[in-house]
């Protein structure tokens, strides 16, 4: 799969995981009318399956930035990360991106957002501080990457599905503590779909794309020793990342759970990105 075709695939996915949700709404809501005997629910259920399919194409860039407490990086302050941007940018074809900081100290980055016009790139403030020049740019480039592929559009939307169900398997469970059969069946329905779910996004949101988008950045920056410097930087610097969550890790330029990754089956489940020593030795084995 080259480059352009993995845009096209992300693109249908991106459509599928949209109808996929929109169906799977609906389907509880009408599980919820029938065993309570009530149309209203089912109702509810299609008016809110349109509102958040909708909602998560066109916002769900800002509610990542919210949920990851990223604030606007002035151009006067941050000055070089702005020029950095703008260049790898101009070199990859594509509008310069709106930049963010979150104030964290470790070292990571996304890109987020439905379309390069509407792109958006975030880094931590510990980037910042731990890398160099080439190292910032090969990250950069590696974000910018994501945009160009269109993986930042399916990675988004994932954001915004996993939260939703998040909160219905919540609902649901609070409530099958009761002695409420009908609620008892259906929390019990949700926490089974609820892994089933996560798996189908690991699959969307696949390994493959960090190596592509490693790969994809060191051709834009023309020397992929940058890259892997900044992996093994990051690597050994296993601070927690205090604004992730399960549903916003797969966004994040390397996994914000570093040593974490074996305390949680939850976080097992939703781990995407290959291990860091894979990475570096996919950077140095390439020749530019």
């Amino acid at each position: 799969m080259n480059l352009y075709t993995h845009a096209e695939a992300n693109t249908r996915k991106t459509w599928l995981y949209l109808a996929g949700f929109f169906v799977f709404v609906i389907g509880v809501g009408w599980l919820a009318s029938y065993l309570m005997e009530t149309p209203t629910i089912l109702w509810i259920a299609v008016v809110l399956s349109i509102v958040m399919s909708l909602s998560s194409y066109w916002y769900s860039d800002r509610l990542v930035i919210a949920l990851t407490k990223a604030k606007p990086a002035s151009k006067e302050e941050y000055i070089e990360l702005h020029r950095i941007v703008e260049n790898l940018a101009i070199t990859a074809g594509l509008p310069k991106p709106r930049v963010f900081v979150i104030d964290d100290a470790q070292s990571n980055a996304f890109a987020t957002g439905r379309n390069a016009q509407h792109a958006v790139v975030a880094v931590t403030a510990g980037l910042l501080s731990r890398l160099d020049r080439t190292e910032l740019e090969g990250v950069l480039a590696h974000e910018l990457s994501h945009i160009g592929n269109k993986d930042m559009l399916l990675a988004t939307i994932v954001v915004v599905l996993v939260g939703i169900v998040t909160i219905l398997v919540d609902f649901f469970s609070d409530r099958q503590q009761g002695s409420n059969a009908v609620f008892l069946v259906i929390g019990l329905a949700m926490l089974i779909l609820a892994p089933i779910l996560a798996k189908l996004i690991q699959s969307a949101v696949s390994r493959k794309r960090e190596f592509l988008a490693d790969a994809s950045g060191a051709l834009l920056t023309r020397y992929p020793e940058g890259l892997a410097r900044a992996l093994e930087k990051i690597a050994s610097h296993p601070s927690q990342m205090r604004s992730a969550s399960d549903a916003t890790a797969h966004l994040f330029f390397a996994s914000p759970f570093r040593g974490k990754e074996s305390a949680s089956w939850i976080h097992k489940l939703f781990m995407t990105h290959p291990p860091m020593e894979q990475r570096v030795a996919a950077l140095r084995g390439m020749s530019i």
